[in-house]
């Protein structure tokens, strides 16, 4: 007699198949719950500041990683950084989080594509195992590791408490060109540019950024004593000079204090010429544009590396030649080496090399240093190191991961998105492109607009039910661009001939004046390249790039546009008072929190606490301050106005104030009226910031305007408010060149250059020159095919 199989119960362990979100409060969230299905891919819409990070990042990602961190030893966990606990009432069901943003990759100078992905590291051992002649272990090899060579005396035991000494001399063989110390390129500097010699260090000689005779500098130069700081420099003799300026880092004693002297160049090499050039403040970054002058290294020619590094080969090549091809061509050259002796090592670096074509960066070169990568390149290069992980049942969290990318490059990305998800792994993805929302699982739409009027779920559910939903995500999500009528007459060109930076091939090209001009073309076929070198920043062209701006938690966009300082003389006029009150980083801030606002306490390994400041409540200025007022507000309440409040209060009446107002126009115009004024910089999303740049650039006097993506993290809806912007800069007599992946901004413009029509050493070309609608009708590129489907759908 047989007995059916009764279905078996499902097991507990199964029922944890959600994470549940209920009460986030972070930045402008306002009490959301939402259940995000594990094992799924989820996308979070809404327009910019909507609230998608502080729930994805804030929330989510920033609660796996504290609770990860604290079970590390209270030893361990004192070297880590202080995650605070997200405000939330409940978070339930978390997995570990993976976070692969948009952060610029390191911008130490040593740091590239290479050894940033552990490529350069599986290079070194396989020309240490195979380059002939061979020449030295794997650091051999390595540009950052120098040679050293000493000689001395060792004890040897030989027994019986006897002991011999012995001369013995060591020797270790490292791969950095001596000459310029593994950066590839040597510095001179003009030493006018660091002190004036008339005047003595007391009178404030040095003209350095940050060496100021007030501070601890002024202390050790008057304390070391190497030189009488009273006397002029050009009366120093040849020993003081070199003291000042040449001698290397020594130990001294200045009242009971230990301190080091250095020189002034060694200093300027540690402190400034250690780091990316562009990452540097704005203010450094110009003194050393002005004083130091970079040049090709000529005993290595750029390559980093040593003569023995360099004259050891495989098939003909030595490291810095397989560093130096395109990473596509290095994978085929690796295909070829057959060694049975080193076979799982180029099975690893196959593996890896194959990802980096996968991703679409097989046009990168392994020396390319990694702060010259934009976004959208560093956080895809971030993401090639979990392609090929077995690691199961984690949360991977995104941040616009196809940014940067042109429309024939997203379904590659959908597809490797798809990979994660289908291993196992829970995938949230902050987007805003239609194509790469239209593969989730599940979306969770946030506004229903930014800052104060956000921070609520207006949707969750399926892509269909979103298109059906009316939330400003669901009706735009189908929006198409039609094509002008009419395209503007050119009032001149810009002719750019022979161009052949990086990877373009002796381009020539005019481009139009007095229109809306895009330049498109795949991610590395050399848009950039193209628009920067030959139409550079400066006499008359203001270049917007994609940087991130930069900003401690006190600066906020009163600070950072410059809308502070005319608001700030206002008050002080209208008060018979100093500006520097009204300022919560100088005379003004209240002495309690510094002008911070918040009492930071830490406790020590255990996470840090913010609490409001008791004595100012949050306003960040002194209660003294607080009593002037200008058109009937104090400071603290201005900085809490919105942009839109305070362009109305500054425009009219008693506290009419212009210059304050022209600033506000232009962060109006750009769609940021809803920003506070004195909201923290630290708080704002990708879009916000990029929209604020672009408002501070557009007070710059200029008759050519040059934006580099100034689509990238704005919601299909703030790309509208962006073209009007265009238009109006086109109108009032304005140059403007975009380079752009965005359809819309494509059917917009007058006239669009295309390059390819591939990548790397397959681009560099100008494919098509016209008007959208030929480049539609024609569909002789992949852009013109992507846009005409784009336009006829």
């Amino acid at each position: 007699m047989s007995t059916a199989i009764q279905p078996s119960a499902p097991h507990v362990a199964d029922s944890h198949d959600l994470i549940r979100v209920q009460g986030a409060r972070v930045n402008n969230l306002k009490d959301v719950s939402v259940e995000i299905p594990k094992r799924r891919l989820t996308v979070f819409t809404g327009v910019s500041g909507s609230g998608k990070s502080s729930l994805v990042f804030g929330t989510i990602a920033a609660e796996s990683q504290r609770m990860i961190n604290e079970t590390y030893s209270a030893f361990v966990q004192g070297f880590m950084p202080t995650l605070a606990r997200p405000e939330v009432d409940l978070l339930d069901g978390l997995t570990t989080a993976i976070i692969v943003d948009q952060e610029r990759m390191g911008a130490n100078s040593r740091s590239t594509v290479g050894t940033a992905t552990d490529a350069n590291a599986m290079l070194r051992i396989l020309f240490s195992r195979l380059g002939q002649p061979h020449i030295g272990s794997p650091n051999a090899y390595s540009f950052n590791v120098p040679s050293v060579k000493a000689t001395g005396a060792i004890t040897v035991d030989r027994g019986a408490g006897k002991t011999k000494t012995e001369k013995a001399t060591f020797n270790r063989l490292g791969g950095m060109c001596p000459r310029c110390e593994g950066m590839g390129a040597v510095t001179d500097i003009d030493l006018s540019a660091l002190y004036d010699d008339n005047l003595s260090l007391n009178e404030g000689a040095i003209t350095i950024p940050g060496y100021s005779m007030e501070g601890w500098y002024g202390r050790i130069f008057r304390g070391c004593g190497y030189f009488d700081p009273d006397k002029p420099i050009a009366k120093f003799n040849k020993r003081e000079l070199h003291d000042l300026l040449h001698r290397e880092p020594t130990k001294i004693k200045i009242d009971g204090i230990n301190l080091t002297y250095a020189g002034l160049i060694p200093s300027i090499q540690k402190s400034f010429l250690a780091k990316d050039i562009d990452a540097l403040q704005p203010h450094i970054r110009a003194f050393v544009e002005r004083a130091v002058t970079f040049t090709t290294c000529p005993e290595c020619a750029g390559t980093r590396l040593s003569k023995e590094a360099r004259s050891s080969k495989i098939k003909g090549k030595n490291i810095a030649d397989a560093c130096a091809m395109q990473i596509s061509d290095l994978a085929a050259w690796v295909r070829g080496i057959e060694e049975p002796s080193v076979a799982p090592l180029l099975a690893g670096l196959q593996h890896l090399l194959d990802s980096f074509e996968e991703i679409g960066l097989g046009y990168l070169s392994l020396d390319r240093p990694s702060g010259t990568l934009s976004g959208g390149e560093a956080q895809r290069t971030k993401m090639i190191r979990h392609l090929g992980s077995s690691l199961t049942d984690v949360t991977y969290v995104f941040d616009e991961p196809t940014i940067g990318l042109h429309p024939h490059d997203i379904q590659r990305m959908n597809e490797l998105l798809l990979q994660l998800r289908d291993k196992g792994n829970t995938v949230l993805v902050v987007e805003h492109k239609p194509e790469a929302i239209a593969i989730a699982d599940h979306v969770v739409d946030l506004g229903p607009g930014a800052g104060t009027e956000g921070g609520t779920v207006c949707y969750e559910g399926t892509v269909e039910g979103l298109r059906a939903s009316g939330t400003i995500t669901g009706r735009h999500l189908d929006d198409r661009a039609a094509l002008k009528e009419t395209v503007r007459t050119p009032t001149g060109k810009l002719e750019i001939r022979g161009a052949t930076a990086n990877n373009l091939q002796d381009v020539n090209v005019d481009v139009p004046l007095g229109v809306l001009v895009v330049v498109t073309g795949v991610a590395g076929s050399g848009k950039s390249s193209l628009v920067h070198s030959s139409i550079p920043a400066g006499a008359g062209v203001v270049s917007i790039d994609q940087g991130a701006i930069r900003g401690s938690r006190r600066s906020n966009p009163a600070t950072y546009t410059g809308l502070l300082d005319p608001i700030r003389k206002a008050f002080a006029k209208a008060n018979g008072v100093k500006p520097a009150l009204f300022s919560a980083n100088s005379e003004g801030a209240c002495p309690s929190c510094n002008g911070a606002g918040v009492i930071y306490t830490d406790l020590g390994m255990m996470a840090g606490v913010a609490a409001p400041c008791e004595d100012c409540e949050g306003k960040r200025f002194q209660a003294s301050v607080l009593e002037y007022r200008f058109g009937g507000r104090d400071i603290s309440e201005v900085l809490a106005m919105s942009v839109t409040e305070a362009e109305k209060f500054f425009g009219a009446g008693e506290a009419r104030t212009p210059a304050a107002h022209a600033i506000l126009d232009r962060l109006a115009d750009v769609g940021l009226g809803y920003l506070s004024l004195g909201q923290p910089l630290t708080t704002l999303s990708g879009g916000e910031r990029q929209r604020l740049k672009l408002a501070t650039h557009m007070a710059e006097k200029g008759g050519v305007y040059v934006l580099d993506e100034p689509t990238t993290g704005l919601h299909l809806a703030d790309v509208e408010q962006l073209l009007g912007l265009l238009d109006r800069l086109v109108d009032a007599g304005k140059s403007v060149i975009v380079i752009e992946h965005h359809q819309a901004v494509m059917a917009h413009a007058d006239w669009i250059i295309d390059l390819g029509p591939g990548a790397g050493h397959d681009g560099g070309r100008i494919v098509f020159e016209g008007t959208p609608a030929d480049l539609v009708a024609g569909r002789s590129t992949l852009t013109g095919e992507h846009l005409a489907a784009y336009v006829s759908r």
